[in-house]
């Protein structure tokens, strides 16, 4: 049976505790949940969680205008899930089994992207000159470009706030940057650690800094800060259809965990 409610906390005591069940590959709804916690606004969320003879055995979110997370939900709660919500979903990040079921309900998504969630086993650093440092207040203009520059690159557009994201972030002492004679020259995101987890995200270097190293650098060099300061195990995401990253990151340690699927059926409300 779903249950759903738009109250974070009573999401967060039922749920939370299934989800730190696997920390590794419920990074995105743990790291969504510290978030919103932690007062991170969103308009209109909505929240659930599947039971089975009063056990929950699954969760979903969604916090728009991004698509739902199903990265916790069971194949066979999938069917019940898109009854509940009417028969529709404006998208779905999932497990490569939970979004054939969800393509199989609802017919082909408009857009996919796959991607693959690693893990890193032994960090291999790679000797890039430069210097990997937190990033710090006068680096804002910089970085608000960057992750613009991301967001488009990424097809995904910004629809939220980057400006109150960078400087939340930099607040929160989560973005990294590698300097090359003296400039920042990429960029590392790092996720507060849920579960022991941390998540890198997003990494970016802008095209005229590209094929010197400096995105595999700064993502070495906040991973290291991450399990030398933050967590027990380190964890990203790559679009599967971009060959030089998911190369670059295996060359540091990064190991693949699982597949998804990201399917976007049209403009999300």
């Amino acid at each position: 049976m779903w249950t759903f409610t738009s109250d974070v906390e009573e999401y967060a005591t039922v749920a939370e505790p299934f989800l730190l069940g696997d920390p590794v590959r419920n990074t995105v709804p743990l790291t969504v949940l510290a978030g919103l916690r932690a007062g991170r606004p969103v308009k209109d969320p909505l929240f659930g969680w599947w039971t089975v003879e009063g056990e929950v055995r699954g969760a979903v979110f969604r916090t728009p205008p991004h698509p739902f997370g199903l990265f916790a939900v069971p194949v066979e709660a999938v069917a019940p899930l898109v009854e509940a919500l009417g028969g529709e979903l404006v998208g779905f990040m999932a497990p490569l089994a939970v979004a054939d079921e969800a393509v199989r309900l609802l017919g082909p998504p408009a857009r996919v992207v796959s991607e693959r969630l690693y893990r890193l086993g032994a960090l291999c650093v790679p000797a890039v000159p430069g210097r990997g440092r937190l990033a710090v207040p006068g680096d804002f203009p910089l970085l608000v470009s960057w992750f613009q520059g991301f967001g488009a690159e990424m097809g995904r557009g910004e629809s939220d706030d980057v400006a109150e994201r960078v400087s939340r972030r930099l607040a929160g002492r989560e973005l990294f940057v590698w300097e090359a004679q003296g400039a920042p020259v990429s960029l590392a995101g790092l996720f507060p650690a849920c579960g022991g987890v941390c998540r890198i995200g997003p990494v970016y270097t802008p095209p005229s800094c590209r094929r010197r190293g400096y995105g595999a650098a700064v993502t070495a060099h906040a991973s290291r800060v991450a399990l030398a300061e933050r967590c027990e195990q380190v964890v990203l995401f790559t679009d599967l259809a971009n060959p030089t990253s998911n190369a670059v990151y295996r060359s540091i340690g990064y190991e693949p965990v699982s597949d998804y699927t990201h399917g976007d059926y049209g403009p999300p409300g």
